[in-house]
């Protein structure tokens, strides 16, 4: 539309360097020379990569931005200070400051556990073994391996807190990776896996709190087996269940249609080409009959 978010047109401003249009015509991308401080790369809307990534370029140019590549170090770091670190780490008073549910997209809390020590944490677990089955590249009690994929990229948006980058390095190292985790799937330029790791972030609204507070009822609830209390768990699993599946489900379907969707663009494609070589044929046919 043109009607620019404030944020994004500081950040355009500052960074002063090769800005354009994204796939999706919503948003911008912004090309620069620097390395991304320590510390969270995602807050809310906006995302800085700069490594373990790839993307469309559209070469859509914003208009008054430079045709070149600068080197933004300083404005990179102040911005990521700005607009990403600092909103981690800020408290709203009106909630427990180790409070570990999400209340709204845009906060999550900051997690810091190291892989190791995630890992461990989460195959002791309450569902640790569901965990280590997924993580061992076991699909067993899924209809695809989408949907595992899916499950295990939840349980890593809980121990990571939504940290993108350390989900997809753990799932890297999984018995789930397959080729198809770096494939473009999506008209926006997605991957799959990029899209996977939104999707779980997106359907995530608690996460592990490592503060000390919270450390002893959480490390409770990681080792308890579950209650064999049937007339008060069994619904509550049951509950669960169809919550997931009905998030795998939609994901499903939405993977559906982009496939649906660049299947659609390949037979345009195709078609075009068939007109252009009858068109050939034909004024070749007519080059010959005279």
């Amino acid at each position: 539309t043109g009607d620019v978010d404030d944020d994004a047109q500081d950040i355009i401003d500052r960074l002063d360097s090769y800005t354009e249009v994204s796939p999706s015509g919503t948003g911008y991308h912004v090309l620069i020379k620097g390395e991304l401080p320590n510390g969270r790369n995602r807050r809310g809307h906006i995302e800085l990569y700069d490594t373990a990534r790839f993307f469309t370029v559209t070469g859509d140019r914003v208009d008054n931005t430079p045709g070149q590549v600068k080197r933004r170090q300083d404005a990179l770091e102040a911005i990521h200070r700005e607009y990403v670190q600092l909103h981690s780490e800020n408290k709203d008073p009106e909630r427990d400051e180790h409070t570990s549910v999400r209340d709204d997209a845009n906060t999550t809390p900051a997690v810091s556990l190291e892989d190791n020590e995630l890992l461990k944490k989460a195959k002791n677990a309450s569902n640790g073994p569901k965990f280590e089955r997924l993580w061992n590249g076991n699909t067993a009690g899924y209809d695809s391996n989408s949907e595992a994929d899916m499950a295990l990229c939840c349980l890593l948006a809980f121990w990571t807190g939504g940290d993108t980058t350390q989900m997809d390095t753990l799932f890297r190292q999984s018995g789930l990776l397959r080729a198809k985790w770096d494939e473009v799937h999506y008209a926006d330029g997605s991957t799959y896996g990029e899209k996977t790791i939104e999707r779980a972030t997106e359907a995530t609204s608690e996460y592990y709190d490592p503060s000390p507070r919270n450390e002893s009822t959480q490390s409770k609830l990681e080792t308890e087996p579950e209650s064999t209390d049937v007339d008060t768990d069994e619904p509550n699993r049951q509950n669960a269940y169809l919550i997931e599946k009905n998030q795998l489900l939609s994901t499903r379907v939405s993977e559906l249609e982009a496939t649906i969707e660049q299947k659609d663009e390949r037979i345009e494609e195709l078609e075009s080409q068939v007109e252009g070589l009858s068109a050939d044929l034909s004024a070749r046919s007519d080059a010959n009959n005279d």
